[in-house]
Order: C-alpha cells, then structure tokens, then sequence
C-alpha cells in the first residue's frame, strides 16, 4: 500500500508536505486522539470559606492539618451550603444532626455556642469532631485511620468498633480500611451499610485529590 502511495505521489508530482498530510490523517483513523479530561476544580462557592477552614483546621489539628481532606468532607457533606438541612434533620456545612450538635458544643468551649447554621462554628466542629474520633481509632496508615474516622463520623464509633472486631474474628485485618474492615457488616441495614461504605470512598477516593490539585493543603490518602 505504501509503495503505491509512492508511486501515486511521484506521478502526480505532490510534494512532500502532501504526503506527510496523508500521514498524519492516517495517524489519527489508526490511533485517535482523546482528550484528557481536566482535573475537577473545587466548586467556586468554597473560595469563600477556605481561609476559615484553614483556620479552623490548624487551631484543632496543628499546622500539619489534613486540609485538603476535611474540605473533601464538606463538600460530601453539603456542597459548601452553610443552610442546607438533610431529610433527617442534619444541618449546615458540616451536617451535624441535632444531638451531636448539642453533645459537641459542652465538650469544645469554642463551640459552646451551639450554632450548626453558622459556618464558623460549623467548620470548627468538624475540625473538632474529627480529631476526637481520630484519637479513638487506630488504622494501619494515616489514610486507613481517616477512612475509619470517615466512618465512624457518618455512622457512629460504635458501629466501627463492632466493624473491626467482626473483621479480626474473620482473619481480616482490623488496621485496614479499604477491602478489609470495610467488607464485613456487623449489623447494619443495608442501606445504611452501603452508605457508610460509600462516604469514605467519596471523600478520600475522589474528593480529595481535587483540593490537594488545587493547593488547599494536605490529603491523608493523596
């Protein structure tokens, strides 16, 4: 086929620029070009609330604090709107239910006003919370002890706890998150199993690395 291109071209006269269009046609039937899709972009609407996550997040955590991570929550927990309201009830940028709410605001001073609509105080009780289960679970790495902290956030320590024990018992390993702990249910429905499944995955498989692109700081899993 070449040699009677060749061939072709020489009798017609065409040039070598001709035939280097011919080639560079036949390049992309033969192996087409796909664009790469850019890296998502944080939702504009957190610009305006990053300084105080910042903020937050360093006055609980430390200056090493998993920025990135703890807006990844967010924005699975409520996509930044400080007025969302759940259909059960959990409210503001950190969807606290109105219990955890209350028990929170006694046992940080900072938080004793009790305001979950307010994303001040919203966000600092996330930092908050955070930290306390944090200091209550043990995980392999720091990405398999956020993943349970994540859990643990969404659906109860308790629930985590149980996970673990259930997950040793089956010659798992209770240290890992990702396909161990996670693949055993001690429990419960269904449909708030997969759920909880669901949000660590979210938050540290996905979300994540979209504030770590776009400079917010330090992901646990990234």
């Amino acid at each position: 086929m070449t040699r009677l291109l060749l061939a072709k071209t020489r009798a017609v006269g065409a040039s070598c620029c001709d035939l280097a269009w011919w080639w560079a046609q036949r390049a992309l039937v033969l192996f087409p070009v796909f664009a790469l899709a850019a890296p998502p972009a944080p939702p504009p609407v957190s610009a305006a609330y990053r300084v105080e996550l910042v903020r937050s997040a360093r006055s609980v955590w430390g200056l090493d604090a998993p920025i990135a991570t703890l807006a990844a929550q967010v924005h699975q927990e409520s996509a930044w709107n400080p007025r969302a309201v759940s259909h059960v009830g959990a409210a503001g940028l950190a969807q606290f239910m109105p219990a955890t709410s209350s028990w929170i605001s006694r046992i940080d001073p900072q938080l004793a006003a009790n305001e979950p609509f307010n994303p001040t105080w919203s966000l600092r009780a996330l930092a908050s919370y955070d930290l306390w289960l944090h200091e209550r679970v043990a995980g392999r790495d720091g990405c398999q002890r956020f993943a349970m902290v994540l859990s643990a956030y969404n659906g109860g320590l308790g629930w985590v706890n149980r996970d673990k024990a259930l997950a040793a018992r089956q010659g798992l390993d209770p240290l890992l998150w990702f396909g161990s702990v996670e693949t055993v249910n001690a429990g419960r429905a269904p449909g708030h199993w997969r759920e909880n499944r669901d949000y660590p995955r979210r938050i540290l498989l996905r979300h994540e690395r979209t504030y770590v692109d776009a400079g917010w700081g330090r992901g646990v899993c990234t």
